[in-house]
């Protein structure tokens, strides 16, 4: 199937009593996203979530060159929460709250963003509908979610597994003689 973007879908929101809305998908239904596009130049875009039933709500603004500091921009229209690139990160701030960003300031690069794909969370997904675990991942990887492009696998076992296992049980085998993926390797990890 295709997985180019359709246009945003809403959320469908549950409440299961813990002071937070979730967005529920099924093997029928799931919201997304409307497409991405990168902001203007002088201008951000914005993407924020709350307990009380935000989510990844999008708006936009624009920065303000400071004339008190040369080579620097502040973003203003600023409330709530604030995000000041179009890769977006909320951090909730006072109303009166000003980022300065040092453009002339580099760090290192952004290659991408992602998740981890655990035995807990391979487990769980396996268990979905064919349909519902499209769905799933399509809200991770596509243009019409949140566009996943990097995965972390864990190595063995971790505490997301329902059993301790490495790959290499033999004492002293420092050649891997023994070496042998498991079977969460072959089932969900591979």
């Amino acid at each position: 199937p295709s997985l180019s973007a359709a246009g945003g879908r809403p959320c469908d929101a549950k409440d299961f009593g813990h002071g937070s809305l979730v967005c529920a998908c099924s093997a029928a239904y799931c919201d997304t996203l409307d497409p991405l596009v990168l902001p203007a130049p002088g201008s951000y875009v914005k993407y924020e979530s709350s307990k009380v039933g935000k989510r990844l709500e999008r708006s936009e603004g624009s920065f303000q060159h400071n004339t008190k500091t040369p080579g620097t921009t502040v973003a203003s229209s600023c409330h709530e929460s604030l995000s000041c690139t179009a890769v977006v990160v909320t951090l909730h701030v006072p109303t009166d709250f000003h980022l300065t960003l040092d453009t002339a300031q580099r760090y290192q690069k952004v290659k991408g963003f992602g998740g981890s794909i655990t035995d807990a969370a391979a487990i769980n997904i396996q268990s979905l509908s064919k349909a519902a675990q499209n769905h799933l991942l399509r809200s991770y990887f596509s243009e019409e979610g949140i566009e996943y492009n990097l995965v972390r696998v864990p190595m063995a076992s971790t505490d997301f597994s329902i059993r301790l296992y490495t790959y290499a049980d033999a004492e002293g085998d420092f050649e891997l003689r023994h070496f042998n993926l498991t079977e969460e390797d072959t089932r969900m990890k591979v």
